[in-house]
């Protein structure tokens, strides 16, 4: 597929074919669905919390049930992906989801059985992890054919769907719907769904015609992945970001409350406003990527977070804070997937390194938050949040690890999605 010029000496990719098309709606139900089942649970986490009769500290060890689970799970996503090709992977690993957080739900409002909740919440957390690996190797790979950059859009169907749980959710508890019963319709809607949406998926022996060209290597490589130092640099970046986000989410409305005195009601409108500013940026930062690249745009967008984060800490009236955090949600939005489009850029190995990337990625959401909490104890939860410019900083050398690779075997020549357009 290659692309041809248009106005003004940029690359213009040629007509899709509707397969793609297709491929790109069911790609973006599948994030979507994703983002959905967990947010269902972590909006109910109150009525489970009280049904189960938990303090917070028994309920942080239930939860890392969950976190484990998926870490678990994203070693041996790439074998899976590879394997099995990402439709037939993304439509098990849902099956197991959908089953996990049912069964949370049940096991919490009805049989108030924890050990029955965490196995549960390991199914959630095992099937999501293989799921997010497979869902992003399909995604590149409907990117490559698109010919423009659109992986940060799916992520951003994501954040939509975990939206769209979180309202569900709370209007579910405001009826007073049982716990165990929403739990089992998310569940079914986010199964039945996906594989509807999976049917669409680029066929696992399809390609362009330089893909059919190209030998398959033998075997997933997952262990040669973790000696790359390419990946293992993105992994690094990825992890990053990850922090930078996840520190946002968990402790973004504690901290305006507890450090600049504000209200509950405010310190849940920052983290609003952070989500939507994510949201935003994945949204409209394809734009970006496709007209000055991968590399540039990272730059600009890790020092826009830096200055938003430090920005949200040390301001002094509210108003400046809240735009601290519009821009930090606007940096911090493009880093994890871009990250995932540069580790699939060599499709034949685009699910190992993916899940090594994963791996690394996720690290950051399990080791995040008590590292913040440590700081905190210290300095406060807000003086604690100056580690994100600290940490983002010295990102910005790695950076030049996500620059598309030149042409070589088991790359697609030609345009490649986040490089320059001119």
């Amino acid at each position: 597929m290659t692309p041809s010029p248009g106005a003004a000496g940029t690359l213009r990719p040629p007509t899709v074919p509707a397969r793609v098309l297709a491929a790109r709606t069911g790609v973006a139900v599948v994030f979507g669905l994703n983002g959905l089942a967990v947010a269902s649970w972590f909006s109910r986490l109150p009525a489970a919390r009280d049904a189960l009769g938990l303090t917070p500290g028994r309920l942080g060890l239930l939860l890392l049930a969950l976190s484990a689970g998926a870490l678990l799970a994203l070693p041996t996503a790439g074998v899976l992906a590879h394997r099995l090709g990402p439709a037939r992977t993304v439509a098990g690993a849902t099956a197991l989801a959908a089953t996990g957080v049912a069964l949370a739900g049940i096991a919490a409002g009805s049989w108030h059985a924890v050990p029955a909740v965490a196995v549960g919440l390991f199914a959630l957390g095992y099937g999501s992890g293989i799921c997010e690996v497979a869902m992003n190797v399909e995604a590149a790979a409907v990117e490559r054919r698109l010919g423009r950059t659109v992986m940060p859009r799916f992520h951003a169907a994501w954040s939509l769907g975990t939206i769209a749980g979180a309202i569900v959710g709370a209007g579910s508890a405001r009826i007073g719907l049982p716990v165990g019963l929403h739990l089992c319709l998310a569940g079914a809607v986010m199964l039945a769904g996906t594989l509807l949406a999976v049917r669409s998926f680029l066929p696992a022996s399809t390609g362009t015609p330089t893909d059919t060209a190209t030998t398959p290597a033998r075997g997933s490589g997952t262990l040669a992945a973790w000696r790359e130092p390419r990946t293992l640099l993105i992994g690094l970046l990825v992890l990053v970001m990850a922090f930078t986000e996840g520190t946002a989410n968990d402790w973004l409305a504690l901290a305006f409350v507890d450090g600049h005195g504000l209200t509950e009601a405010v310190g849940a409108l920052a983290f609003g406003v952070f989500a939507g500013a994510m949201t935003v940026g994945r949204t409209v930062g394809t734009v970006a990527l496709d007209r000055w690249g991968r590399v540039p745009v990272l730059l600009g967008t890790i020092v826009l977070a830096a200055l938003g984060a430090a920005t949200a800490v040390l301001s002094g009236p509210w108003p400046v804070a809240l735009a601290g955090v519009v821009l930090w949600g606007l940096g911090t939005s493009l880093g994890f997937p871009v990250g995932m489009s540069a580790a699939a850029d060599q499709e034949d190995r685009a699910a190992a390194r993916v899940s090594v990337v994963a791996v690394l990625g996720y690290t950051a959401f399990l080791a995040g938050p008590p590292l913040v909490g440590l700081l905190g104890d210290r300095v406060g939860i807000l003086r604690g949040l100056l580690i994100v410019p600290l940490v983002l900083l010295p990102a910005l050398l790695l950076v030049p690890a996500a620059r598309p690779p030149t042409d070589r075997p088991g790359d697609r020549p030609g345009y490649q999605p986040g490089a320059p357009a001119s």
